[in-house]
């Protein structure tokens, strides 16, 4: 037996296919349906890598009577929250509204047409953990829609009104004096002070378990010590990293970052990796290496990157989306080892290695142990009376055999979605990877994964699609797909000096304008042709992924200087005022507004390299960390691009260097552009 979704492409949809639950995917026949029908929908949300949404599909959706129960009283649709983002923006923002708290699964309750009344997130098959069961919300749900439906439209309304409201929420209209007093050095100096006092300056990272990345906050922290030589910032930068990937919330074994840990000491992760995680934990390690020179850094890049093309890449160039963090029904089960596995594998080494990654005999973690290092690599070392050394290049061939031990068990599942925001940011992630390590095939991979995007993602009206499904009509894209691909186009075209990059940029850019546009300077989520949403949204909150209105807006600041367009820089300028007094009490809800505010404040350094071969030279600036930097070269002339325009082409490599309307005399060798840039500062 198997239900409507048995035709969908989707991982998680499928996972759902062979359910009693009669699921539809979303779409014109099961709201049409609910309307003919007069019944509630049951809207459930979940993702491939979701531990709890496969725990709930295991106790209730897969229970004949629950889903007899759900068949018989609401049309029941299931939408993979990475497939319809939009649509989880929204649900999840009744769900919080409702409850105070969010999450997946995510399950809300809606009228006919479209508007929720009641919602949450996983429910026990029996009244648990102060939770009531789902066959009670199930039954509670019907009795009020029979009984109390004018209860239940009037709530629905009120719901979507709020929504309708939230788009606004923290969005104000500064006046010109408090505008200027948020592009200040003061204000750098508070957003720092506010995102430090939330710091764990033993375990790194900020605030409590669960602890995410926050990634942004680091790279803000590292921006503030290369523009300020604060230490504090330094210190809290590097602590974080360093106890992220000495935690098992990177894979000691075979490199890569799961979501995120749910101790404070980053030991025990959930499992599932996700594509975007790994993108940004790439690019701000390759900032650190840039900053630090640490070795550590770029070798945690390489083992990263390796695992990325090892277990998430298509062979047309394309990223998949997702891990599950589960085998063979066990959370973590891939990824964890017992004592007498080690002892087995490694024999005279394995005491070494147990010391160094806290295997015990009883296990770290629920009877079995994840592999990490708490202690310090020279003291273990020393105990053995072998130098650090020594130990890594120990530490290197017991990866191997890991490696190879663990591809014998069950894998976790794929989820094979091919997403455009999540492969453009880690395309991203691979420029600035090339640029950090000088590594030519990171270069390679982006350009065919934007050659891919690029010929399969592309619309025929000049804009993109969110993702493809094979027979089905292609998913437009939203705003995060625009703001992260126009942003993967700008750093493309900073590594290799390809201006069609560029110019693809402006034209996307050209299209939101027109077709996301919404007021204050900020863009809707989602298109204007789009019709299956009771609410076009305004995101702005930077979460696991970057607000795609904080991309905009660093997107816009960039073009506005390299196409010479002012009205541009003009509108980041507003978009940014807008949130200023959120942005700086609240930096860790939008460290990418702080980190563009950063930009804004310090200036962009207008970086031009012209000759008959400019690679090597601009290799060498590349690597240098120069976070405010526009950076073009070519061996030709192009007067399309200002930055370009006039500058002369001779055998020898020169650089230029513009800031504030102010222009150096060309410079022959990166220390003197470095002097320059630095007597600016």
């Amino acid at each position: 037996m198997s239900n409507r979704l048995i035709n969908e492409t989707s991982p998680y949809l499928l996972q759902h296919a062979h359910n009693p639950v009669d699921w539809y995917p979303w779409g014109p026949e099961a709201l049409e349906k609910a309307k003919a029908e007069n019944k509630p929908i049951l809207v459930s949300i979940g993702y491939a890598a979701c531990h709890w949404c496969h725990v709930m599909e295991k106790e209730s959706f897969e229970n004949d009577a629950t889903a007899a129960l759900m068949n018989r009283s609401f049309i029941n649709i299931k939408i993979d929250r990475e497939e319809r983002p939009d649509l989880d923006h929204i649900y999840m923002d009744a769900v919080q509204a409702l409850t105070g708290s969010g999450g997946w699964p995510l399950n809300a309750f809606l009228t006919p047409d479209g508007k929720p009344f009641y919602g949450g997130t996983y429910y026990p098959p029996v009244s648990a953990y102060q939770r009531p069961s789902w066959t009670q919300v199930l039954e509670s749900i019907n009795d009020a829609w029979q009984n109390k439906r004018e209860e239940i439209e009037a709530q629905a309304g009120n719901l979507t009104d709020h929504l309708l409201n939230a788009n606004s929420f923290g969005i104000r209209t500064p006046g010109a004096e408090e505008t200027a007093a948020l592009f200040t050095r003061d204000n750098l100096q508070q957003i720092a002070a506010n995102i430090l006092t939330q710091a764990d300056t033993e375990w790194g990272g900020f605030g409590h378990a669960p602890k995410f990345p926050q990634t942004f906050a680091i790279q803000f922290l590292l921006r503030h010590h290369y523009f300020t030589g604060s230490e504090p910032a330094l210190q809290q930068a590097l602590l974080s990293i360093d106890k992220m990937i000495d935690g098992g919330i990177y894979d000691q074994a075979g490199g890569g970052f799961a979501r995120y840990s749910t101790d404070k000491e980053w030991l025990a992760p959930h499992f599932e990796k996700m594509l975007y995680d790994n993108a940004l934990l790439v690019a701000v390690l390759a900032e650190a290496y840039q900053l630090t020179g640490r070795q550590q850094y770029a070798n945690v890049i390489h083992e990263t990157l390796a695992f990325v093309e090892r277990e998430l890449y298509a062979s047309d160039g394309g990223f998949y989306s997702a891990l599950d963090a589960d085998s063979e029904g066990v959370e973590g089960k891939f990824y964890t080892w017992q004592k007498a596995e080690i002892n087995e594998l490694l024999g005279n080494d394995a005491g070494l290695f147990c010391q160094l990654y806290d295997v015990q005999d009883h296990g770290n973690w629920e009877h079995t142990n994840i592999l990490w290092i708490p202690g310090q690599r020279e003291t273990v070392a020393a105990a053995h009376h072998i130098t650090v050394q020594q130990l890594e290049e120990k530490m290197q061939a017991w990866k191997t055999l890991l490696l190879q031990r663990r591809a014998q068990r069950v894998r976790p599942a794929l989820d094979n979605k091919i997403l455009l925001g999540w492969n453009a940011l880690m395309t991203t992630a691979y420029c600035k990877a090339y640029a950090a390590t000088g590594n030519t095939h990171y270069r390679e991979v982006a350009e065919k994964n934007i050659r891919m995007l690029s010929s399969l993602f592309s619309a025929a009206d000049g804009g993109l699609f969110h993702s493809l499904k094979k027979d089905q009509p292609p998913v437009e894209a939203f705003l995060d797909d625009y703001a992260y691909f126009v942003q993967a186009l700008v750093a493309l075209q900073e590594i290799t000096g390809e201006v069609k990059y560029l110019a693809r940029a402006k034209e996307l850019m050209e299209y939101v304008e027109m077709h996301f546009a919404a007021d204050g300077g900020y863009f809707f989520y989602t298109h204007n042709k789009q019709q299956d949403v009771i609410v076009r949204k305004k995101e702005v909150y930077d979460g696991a992924t970057p607000s795609g209105n904080a991309t905009m807006a660093f997107n816009l600041l960039y073009l506005s200087v390299a196409y010479n367009r002012p009205q541009w820089y003009n509108q980041a300028e507003t978009m940014i005022a807008g949130l200023g007094q959120a942005i700086t009490r609240y930096p860790t809800s939008f460290g990418v507004w702080a980190g563009v505010v950063q930009l804004a404040t310090m200036g962009l350094n207008e970086i031009v390299v012209t000759g008959t071969d400019p690679g090597n030279i601009l290799n060498d600036i590349l690597r240098c960390f120069i976070p405010n930097k526009i950076i073009q070269s070519s061996s030709a002339t192009h007067p399309d691009f200002p930055l370009l325009a006039g500058k002369p082409v001779q055998p020898e490599t020169a650089i230029f260097l513009c800031k504030n309307y102010a222009c150096h005399a060309p410079v022959y060798a990166v220390q003197e552009l470095i002097k320059s840039i630095r007597s600016g500062m």
